[in-house]
């Protein structure tokens, strides 16, 4: 049995840079921050773990009641923007991912750094059908790796090998961590296996060993 987990933004959906644009806006809105844009500074990147460290490090009061305006300006913006432009699927995710899911020897999941409410927006943007995908995000755990964990304990009860597509270094390293097979989607840095998109079912199956 093989366990096949996924990142959202960016690698399943073109969403990564009208996202990030949406969450440095609500926290500026919200917070008066500017926030560094380079998430790869972050201990945790994820929105909860970033929102954490960002209102830490300033020593903001009323955090709690901070994190949930943000998150709901966020959410907003995000609305607003779909539905002027909605976003794109990587190519050919949709398709590999129905393909994994007619497999018997296969077990799917998503494991995602942003919202659950946002991940569903983005989905459902890009016409990605994700209803008997499992879904772990950023509102279940601060820690991506965290986050990863119970995707797998929930699919497979952390008991088959884990291949995991993403298209960030934290993805990567995290992938490292818990023992998982990552595959790298699109060329945001040097790492094999790598893939550009899913339009190749045959090269994504081959990074996964199918």
């Amino acid at each position: 049995m093989h366990h096949v987990m996924f990142d959202i933004d960016g690698t399943l959906v073109e969403s990564y840079e009208i996202d990030s644009q949406c969450f440095i806006e609500a926290v500026k809105d919200i917070t008066g921050l500017s926030i560094n844009s380079d998430w790869s500074k972050y201990q945790h990147v994820t929105d909860s773990g970033i929102l954490n460290e960002v209102l830490l490090s300033d020593g903001c009061p009323n955090k709690e009641e901070i994190k949930i305006k943000v998150k709901q300006l966020f959410l907003k913006k995000l609305k607003a923007s779909l539905a002027h432009q909605p976003v794109k699927e990587v190519l050919g995710a949709s398709a590999f991912l129905k393909l994994l899911e007619s497999k018997n020897n296969v077990v799917v999941s998503l494991a995602t750094g942003g919202w659950r409410e946002s991940a569903i927006l983005k989905l459902e943007s890009a016409g990605i059908n994700f209803s008997s995908i499992p879904l772990v995000s950023s509102n279940d755990h601060h820690s991506r790796i965290e986050i990863m964990k119970r995707a797998s304990e929930i699919v497979a009860n952390n008991q088959c090998p884990c291949t995991y597509f993403g298209d960030g270094t934290w993805d990567k390293e995290a992938s490292s961590q818990l023992g998982y097979k990552f595959v790298l989607v699109g060329s945001k840095f040097s790492h094999n296996p790598s893939i550009i998109n899913f339009q190749s079912t045959q090269s994504a199956l081959a990074c996964i060993g199918l």
